[in-house]
């Protein structure tokens, strides 16, 4: 096992592929300010009359 071998971490290096061994990092990880402002701001409620 070693680079030749696309079960490893360093063959998908070597091979230049990602996959289960070398999971490729998310640009999700940084918080949306639309979506977490909209998520945390107050919900008015209709008051009855």
């Amino acid at each position: 096992m070693g680079r030749g071998d696309k079960k490893t971490a360093k063959g998908k290096r070597f091979m230049g592929s990602f996959g289960v061994s070398r999971p490729h990092k998310t640009a999700s990880t940084a918080p949306k300010p639309a979506a977490a402002a909209a998520a945390t701001a107050p919900k008015t409620t209709k008051a009855s009359a």
